[in-house]
């Protein structure tokens, strides 16, 4: 267990390691302040800021839609339905089999809806087919906290006259706040990431989207357009893309994770 343990610790610093290695020398402060300049991919000037700030509202907005249509289904399935009805077993079934679905499927899926509807790439095509790919991760994330809660708290809430919907807002939620939290980061985290869904929604543009009907770039396609580069420098920019990569998720994974330690008063 030990070994284990410390092999996963292992892996990551050597992942962090070897990031930065190859990173670090290749950043600079244009890279992340400035939009790609005219032959940037060549080995010119410019940054990556669009693809920041596109990776940030596209997975900011695919996650915070898949919570607002997660959590109601959690709660359902929790509070109003049977624990052991057959839709209870149908929906968390429905969302392990949409869990194991590759990334490329969902971005090949969106395409083929946006040619029939007459979308183009946009970030709205983006942030719509990625909050699919996070929606079964972050409500069966959600679920197995929520799974955990003693049923005697809800027994409690309803000999005391609480309803349904009070009891899921006032006692699930509250209990199961942590979880949610972190479910909330999984979710971003595979939702910053992924490269295949957004490829054929969101597109790719040197420009900040400035409305929803905009293509969008992405840190993953910055990396890897870069990265298929066959100057040297502009493939050691790809290094340094994916240590901003990196930087954000873990920025935003000890941020989450010091709200959940604020909040956890509320499980004990």
């Amino acid at each position: 267990m030990k070994a284990a343990a410390f092999s996963v610790a292992f892996f990551l610093l050597l992942i962090l390691g070897v990031v930065v290695w190859k990173g670090l020398p290749s950043l600079s402060w244009q890279m992340v302040s400035d939009t790609p300049h005219g032959g940037f991919y060549m080995g010119r000037e410019g940054g990556i800021l669009n693809a920041i700030i596109g990776s940030l509202y596209i997975g900011g907005g695919a996650t915070l839609l898949a919570f607002c249509l997660g959590l109601p289904v959690v709660i359902y399935i929790n509070i109003y339905a049977s624990p052991h009805s057959w839709l209870s077993w149908f929906t968390r079934t429905c969302m392990d089999i949409l869990w194991g679905i590759p990334s490329i499927v969902f971005g090949a899926f969106g395409f083929i809806v946006m040619l029939f509807i007459g979308m183009k790439v946009s970030l709205l095509a983006g942030i719509i087919i990625l909050s699919l790919l996070v929606l079964p991760i972050i409500t069966r994330a959600m679920d197995e906290v929520i799974k955990n809660i003693p049923s005697e708290l809800y027994d409690a809430a309803y000999s005391l006259g609480a309803t349904k919907w009070e009891t899921a807002w006032r006692i699930m939620i509250r209990k199961a706040l942590p979880g949610i939290i972190t479910a909330v980061l999984l979710a971003f985290g595979r939702a910053i990431g992924d490269a295949a869904s957004v490829m054929f929604t969101a597109g790719f543009t040197d420009n900040i989207p400035h409305s929803l009907t905009e293509p969008a770039a992405t840190l993953p396609l910055a990396i890897f357009f870069q990265l298929s580069s066959p100057i040297p420098e502009v493939r050691e920019r790809a290094y340094a893309a994916a240590l901003i990569l990196t930087f954000l998720i873990l920025l935003i994974s000890f941020t989450i994770r010091a709200i959940s330690k604020k909040y956890m008063k509320h499980s004990s």
